[in-house]
This record gives structure tokens, C-alpha cells and sequence, in this order.
């Protein structure tokens, strides 16, 4: 094991949990590229592949609730890394899979882990940005999305080579595993109460620990709505209710991600000069502003644009709603996270099904306004978050 002193500690966790953050996004993002070519390789229809598909959201709902008690039991740092192994380890199932059942039993594997991964990361993060004294989280996410564009880029190279499914995965899953394996050498030693804050160690009645993780988890969940619909329904919107042109489809997506990734990549400065629930409650303003105006004012730039002034509007919303989970006083490390990480993933299921229902109903642009609705939620259940005294 590498000798790290112990100044240099958290510098090298830091280091080491934002490797993680990057390893889970380019993992499953490896995958997404070459689903054409699994429904085709197992003669599938559009309904069998996306049942397939379902899977992960489905794994990640009946695993999420267990993260917890696996942070308490073994520590996150033990958890992050390992669950991460397995879930590269669990590409070669999915790049080997010979049957539809094969391929959605490893997706399903893959949500179960990737949830637990995420619970048990977002803890030692945490851990490490006690440490720091400042903010930091918001850095992780933001390479978390890095992680994500490397590894659809990487698969979308292998698939233009046409690199035998198979092998692509395999060489992601040794290359993402190694990796991982590394950082195990550099997180922070001993367990996760070790620097807990005192308030966090208390006990509070149950009845308020349950408000306050319902409070924290919708307020996760609106800014996972925002986020998912873009993905969902954008590309829709811009080409059956705007007329754009096929090239062009993906943009109110790509403009999301790319401005949400800048927003966490810099967010960390505006919550420790601003504090969390106000840079939430501005970020919810500019997703009721720009989204309700490109709705009012349909057009391909106007909702572009919205759609990036949104993404950058959510880009801290998640991480202060796990600082703050993990910070409810009464609850073991990570069981916090972990509660609020399965109820955001419940909202968001919920969420495509009501815009398409009132998209029947009455038209998409209606449906879409959900993402001001959010935006709305955002404004109100930010007075969950702590608001810590302005920093010099």
C-alpha cells in the first residue's frame, strides 16, 4: 500500500472518490451506445428491449434500501469500491448475453449495484468533504457526467469500428475494475462516524427523521424530473411538436447535460459562498422562468436554451439533498443517502408516465409542464437544506 501522510490524506481521497464518481458514470454509459446492436444480436422488438431495459430502474429500487445497512456494516469506502468491480464485472454479462432473460437479469444486476455504488461513493465523499471544511460534492457529480460523455463516446467508437460487443465490454469492464481497485489504497481509513458531526450522532424522534427524508427525497425527485425529461420526452418535443430537423433532436438533452456538468464542476464555490438551500431556491427559480418561457414562446432555440438554463439551475439540488440526508440526526452512515437516493429513483419512475398522459390528454408542450411544477417543488422543500453562515 502506498505510504500517504496524513496531511495529504484528504487530498488523495478527494482524488480518489472523484476516480469512482467517473468510473459509475462511464460504466453503464459504455452500454448505451451498442443497444441497437443488442436488440438486433437477440431479435428483439422495441417492447422486449425496453422490458429489458427496465430492468435497471427495477434492480435499482429493490437494492437501494439495502445500501445502507452494507455502508453500516462494512464502510463506505469498502462498499464503494467493490460494488463498483462487480458492476464493471456485470458488463461482460450484459455484452455476453445470448438471451433476452440473460440481458434483462444483468441489467438488473447492474441497477442493483449501480444504487448501492451510488449510496456508498456519495457517503465517503461526504466523509471527505468533512475533512475539506467546504464544499466538494458538487466536483464529484460534475465527473460523474465526464465519466458518463467518456464512456457513450467510448462505446460509440467501439460500435464504429464495429468492435465485437463482447470484447468492447470486457476491455471497459478490466480497464473501469482496475481502477476502481486502485482507489481502495487511497480513501480514507476507519469508519464513517469517525467524523460525523456531533448533531448527526443524535437521536431525534422518528416522526421527524421520516418528514425530514420525505422532504429531502421529493425534493431529490423534482430535480430528477427536470433532468429525465429532457431525456425522455426533448427529442420529441423538438421533432413532432417543433418540426426540427432529425440533427437536431438530441439538443435540448445534450444542452442540459453539458450546462448541468459546468453547474457542478462549479457549484461548489456558489454553495459555500451562498449556502445550499439559496443556491437550490435560485436554481428552482431558473427552471420555473426559463422552462415556463420556452413553453410560452415555443421554439427550437427558446427551449434549447431553457432546457440549459435548467440543467445548470438543478446542478447542486441532488448533492444537497444526500449532504443534508446524511446529516439527519439518528440514522447510521449512509442509511440517510440511501433513503433519500430510493425515494428520488420512485419519483422519477412516476414522472414520464404523467407527461405522457397529458400529452394525450391534451398536448406535449402541456405535458411538459411538469418541469416548472418541479421547478416550483424545488423553490419550496429547499428550506430542508442547511443553511450554513456565509464563508469570507
Amino acid at each position: 500500500m502506498p505510504e500517504i501522510t496524513a496531511d495529504r490524506r484528504p487530498v488523495a481521497a478527494r482524488l480518489a472518490v472523484a476516480a469512482l464518481f467517473l468510473v459509475n458514470g462511464a460504466s453503464f454509459a459504455s452500454v448505451v451506445p451498442r443497444y441497437p446492436e443488442l436488440k438486433d444480436s437477440l431479435g428483439l422488438s422495441n417492447a422486449a428491449l425496453g422490458a429489458a431495459i427496465a430492468g435497471f430502474p427495477l434492480g435499482g429500487l429493490v437494492a437501494g434500501l439495502l445500501a445502507g445497512a452494507l455502508v453500516a456494516r462494512w464502510g463506505s469506502a469498502r462498499v464503494a469500491v467493490w460494488g463498483s468491480v462487480l458492476l464493471a464485472a456485470d458488463l461482460v454479462a450484459i455484452g455476453s448475453a445470448a438471451r433476452w432473460w440473460q440481458l434483462a437479469g444483468a441489467l438488473f444486476l447492474a441497477g442493483a449495484l449501480d444504487s448501492i455504488v451510488d449510496v456508498a461513493m456519495n457517503a465517503h465523499g461526504l466523509r471527505v468533504q468533512r475533512r475539506y471544511g467546504r464544499s466538494i460534492v458538487n466536483s464529484f457529480h460534475g465527473l460523474w457526467s465526464v465519466g458518463a460523455i467518456l464512456g457513450g463516446l467510448g462505446g460509440s467508437l467501439a460500435a464504429g469500428i464495429s468492435a465485437p460487443l463482447p470484447v468492447h465490454l470486457a476491455g471497459a469492464a478490466v480497464v473501469l475494475a482496475a481502477v476502481a481497485i486502485t482507489c481502495r489504497w487511497f480513501l480514507l481509513p476507519g469508519t464513517d462516524d469517525a467524523d460525523r458531526a456531533e448533531h448527526a450522532l443524535r437521536t431525534r424522534p422518528r416522526a421527524a427523521v421520516l418528514v425530514a427524508l420525505l422532504a429531502l427525497g421529493a425534493l431529490c425527485s423534482a430535480s430528477a424530473l427536470v433532468e429525465d425529461t429532457a431525456a425522455s420526452w426533448g427529442a420529441i418535443y423538438l421533432r413532432e411538436s417543433l418540426g426540427a430537423a432529425p440533427a437536431a433532436a438530441g439538443l435540448v438533452f445534450v444542452a442540459l447535460q453539458a450546462a448541468q456538468t459546468v453547474g457542478r464542476l462549479t457549484g461548489d464555490r456558489l454553495v459555500d459562498r451562498f449556502g445550499r438551500r439559496t443556491v437550490a431556491r435560485l436554481g428552482g427559480l431558473l427552471v420555473v422562468v426559463a422552462v415556463g418561457g420556452a413553453l410560452w414562446w415555443p421554439s427550437l432555440p427558446t427551449t434549447v436554451i431553457g432546457f440549459a438554463i435548467a440543467g445548470w439551475g438543478i446542478a447542486t439540488v441532488i448533492p444537497a439533498g444526500f449532504h443534508a440526508a446524511d446529516t439527519v440526526p439518528g440514522l447510521p452512515p449512509g442509511v440517510g443517502i440511501a433513503v433519500v437516493g430510493w425515494l428520488y429513483r420512485v419519483g422519477v419512475l412516476a414522472g414520464p408516465p404523467i407527461t405522457g398522459l397529458l400529452a394525450d390528454a391534451v398536448s406535449l408542450r402541456v405535458g411538459l409542464l411538469v418541469v416548472p411544477a418541479a421547478g416550483l417543488l424545488i423553490i419550496l422543500l429547499a428550506a430542508r437544506l442547511p443553511q450554513p453562515a456565509r464563508s469570507a
